[in-house]
């Protein structure tokens, strides 16, 4: 029987047993491989996702494997605007295009990590993003923790 998913650590209200990483104040470095779009969505939805404290340094891959299907998506959907969705083949006959099925794939995956970070409308209302401290270093370490 299928249940809700479970909400990662850094979304959800703290536990004693749960680990210490909380959202960052800073983006992590983008990934060296990644180029171009990729790069460019990196700083884009990193940003976003930093401001509401959904990204820890662990997601570091998670982020990195959405830019990779956004960049790959753009260039498939920019190809299919070129080339359209139907080609023909080597015989002459009509067949689809490739990039209609790299455009999907990339799509399929961007749509799996949307919803891991909160970033789809009905996976929003599920995420509840820790809140960093305000106040004096004195006020904060005097904060009772709930347990």
């Amino acid at each position: 029987m299928r249940g809700r998913k479970p909400k990662p650590p850094g979304l959800s209200t703290r536990q004693p047993d749960r680990p210490k990483d909380g959202p960052l104040v800073r983006l992590p470095a983008c990934p060296p491989h990644l180029q171009g779009e990729a790069r460019k969505e990196w700083s884009r939805v990193g940003k976003k996702l930093l401001a509401y404290g959904l990204v820890t340094e662990i997601d570091r891959s998670a982020l990195a494997i959405y830019c990779q299907a956004w960049a790959r998506w753009v260039e498939a959907e920019q190809q299919l605007g070129k080339y359209g969705t139907v080609i023909k083949s080597p015989t002459g006959y009509p067949m689809q295009s490739p990039y209609l099925a790299i455009a999907n794939k990339a799509m399929e995956q961007m749509a799996k990590i949307l919803v891991e970070f909160g970033m789809s409308p009905s996976s929003r209302s599920r995420v509840a993003a820790v809140r960093q401290p305000t106040g004096t270093p004195l006020r904060i370490v005097s904060v009772p923790r709930a347990m």
